[in-house]
C-alpha cells in the first residue's frame, strides 16, 4: 500500500484540543530540557568547576546530540512495537537520567547524563510526528502540526521564567527535579487517554533487512531528502542560538538573570504567533509558499543584521528586533519543513521521522556547537553563520524544487 493509499485522518483517536494538547506536553519534555537550563548555566559551570565560559554551553549541546543520535532507534521500534509503548518506555529512561542530572557531583557525569536525557526525550518528537502522520495528511497534517508549534511555544516563551523561579529560591539541581515531575504527570496521560494509532497493518517486523530498506527508503523520495537536507543548516543556526543565547544576551548585552528570560520571551513569542498564523493560512496557501516565502525573509533579515554589527553598530534594542523578526519566520517553516518531508513516506510514518530527526538533530547539533565556540563576546558569529546557514537552506530548497519556488500545487513525486 503506498503513501497515498494509506488511511490516514479518517478518524482521531481523541478530541482535536486534547490531541494537540497532548501532542503539545509530548514536544514540551524537549523544549523543557533545553530552554529551563539556560538561566541555571553560569550556576552550573560555578559549581562544577567549568573554568572556560564556552564550555557551559555543552549542557545544551550535549543533550542535542542525544536528542538527535537516538531518534534513529525510536521509528523503528515504534514502527514495530506501536507508538504508545515505545513513549512510554523511553519516558521512563528520561526520570532516570533527570535523576542522574539532579544528582550528579561531577560536570563530566552530568554531560553524559544529559546526553542520555536527550536520547531519551528524542522519542517525544519522533512519535509525536509519527502520531501526526497516522491520523492526518498533507495541510491536514501541517495544520495540526501548525497548531501544536502554536501551543508548544507557550514552553519556551515560559521555561527560562520557570527554571529562574526555581534558581530563586533552590539550587539549580531542582530544576531536573521538575523534570522528573513533568515527565511522571506525561507518562500517567499517555497511560490512561492514547489509544494506540498505528494501523495494524503498517506494522513492520523488526529485523535488520527490513529496517534498512524502510531507511533506504526515506532517501529514495526527492522531497523526504530534499527539504531534510534544507533543514539541516536551517535548525543548525537555532541550535547555535540556543547554545549562546545567555552568553550574548547576559555576557555581551549585560542583561541581570530577571532581564533574560524576558528577552527570549519576545523572541519566543514571536515564534509563537506565526506559528499560530501558519496554522490557519496553510490549508489556503499551502506548505510551500509559506515556508519558502518565510526562508527567503529569514536569509535577508539575518544577511541585513549582520552587516549592521560587522558595521559596528551594536546595540541591544536593534540586536532583539532584527533577531526576533527574523526568528519569528522559523513558525512558518519547521511544520512545513516537516510535513512536506513526511508527505511522501506515511507507510512507514515512524522510520522516516526518526530519519529526519537524526539528521536534522545530529549535524544541527554540530552546527550549533561549532557556532557556539565561535562565539568571541559579541554578536556577529551568531547572526553572521545565521544568514550563511538560511541562505544554503534555500539554495537546497530550491535545488528540491527544480528550480520552482512557490508552488501552490501540493503535489509530490516519487
Amino acid at each position: 500500500m503506498t503513501a497515498s493509499q494509506r488511511p490516514a485522518g479518517e478518524t482521531l483517536p481523541l478530541p482535536l484540543t486534547e490531541l494537540v494538547a497532548l501532542l503539545v506536553a509530548m514536544t514540551a519534555v524537549v523544549a523543557l530540557a533545553i530552554d529551563m537550563m539556560l538561566p541555571a548555566l553560569d550556576d552550573i559551570a560555578g559549581d562544577l568547576g567549568v573554568v572556560e565560559a564556552n564550555d557551559q554551553q555543552f549542557v545544551i549541546t550535549s543533550y542535542l546530540a542525544g536528542f538527535g543520535a537516538a531518534q534513529l532507534i525510536y521509528g523503528p521500534l515504534s514502527d514495530r512495537y506501536g507508538r504508545k509503548l515505545v513513549i512510554q518506555c523511553a519516558l521512563a529512561f528520561f526520570l532516570l537520567t533527570s535523576l542522574i542530572c539532579t544528582l550528579s557531583p561531577s560536570y563530566d557525569l552530568l554531560l553524559i547524563a544529559r546526553f542520555f536525557q536527550g536520547a531519551a526525550a528524542a522519542a517525544c518528537r519522533v512519535i509525536a510526528v509519527a502520531i501526526a502522520r497516522d491520523v492526518s495528511s498533507g495541510r491536514r497534517m501541517a495544520e495540526i502540526m501548525s497548531m501544536v508549534m502554536t501551543a508548544f511555544m507557550a514552553v519556551p516563551v515560559l521555561a527560562p521564567s520557570i527554571g529562574q523561579i526555581i534558581l530563586s529560591f533552590a539550587p539549580w539541581r531542582w530544576v531536573f527535579a521538575f523534570l522528573m515531575v513533568f515527565g511522571a504527570g506525561l507518562m500517567v496521560w499517555l497511560h490512561v487517554r492514547l489509544p494506540e494509532t498505528l494501523h495494524p497493518e503498517f506494522r513492520v517486523p523488526l529485523k535488520l533487512k527490513s529496517t534498512l530498506s524502510a531507511f533506504m527508503e526515506t532517501t529514495r523520495h526527492r522531497l523526504m531528502m530534499g527539504y531534510t537536507l534544507a533543514a539541516m543548516p536551517f535548525f543548525g543556526g537555532l541550535y547555535g542560538f540556543l547554545g549562546t543565547s545567555q552568553q550574548v544576551f547576559v555576557d555581551h548585552y549585560g542583561l541581570s538573570d530577571n532581564a533574560f528570560p524576558v528577552a527570549f520571551a519576545v523572541i519566543a513569542g514571536g515564534i509563537g504567533l506565526t506559528s499560530y498564523a501558519n496554522s490557519r493560512l496553510v490549508m489556503r496557501i499551502g506548505q510551500r509558499r509559506l515556508s519558502h516565502g518565510a526562508l527567503v525573509a529569514f536569509t535577508l533579515i539575518s544577511a541585513v543584521h549582520a552587516a549592521i554589527l560587522m558595521a559596528g553598530v551594536d546595540n541591544l534594542y536593534i540586536f532583539l528586533v532584527l533577531l526576533a523578526a527574523a526568528m519569528a519566520f522559523l513558525g512558518l517553516i519547521a511544520a512545513n519543513f516537516s510535513a512536506l518531508a513526511m508527505e511522501p513516506v506515511g507507510h512507514i510514518a515512524g522510520t522516516a521521522s526518526a530519519a529526519y530527526g537524526f539528521m536534522t538533530g545530529v549535524v544541527g547539533a554540530l552546527i550549533g556547537s561549532v557556532i557556539g565556540q565561535m562565539y568571541n563576546g559579541t554578536a556577529v558569529p551568531l547572526i553572521a553563520a545565521q544568514a550563511v546557514l538560511a541562505a544554503l537552506a534555500l539554495v537546497l530548497v530550491f535545488v528540491t524544487e527544480r528550480g520552482k519556488l512557490f508552488a501552490v500545487v501540493e503535489d509530490w513525486e516519487d
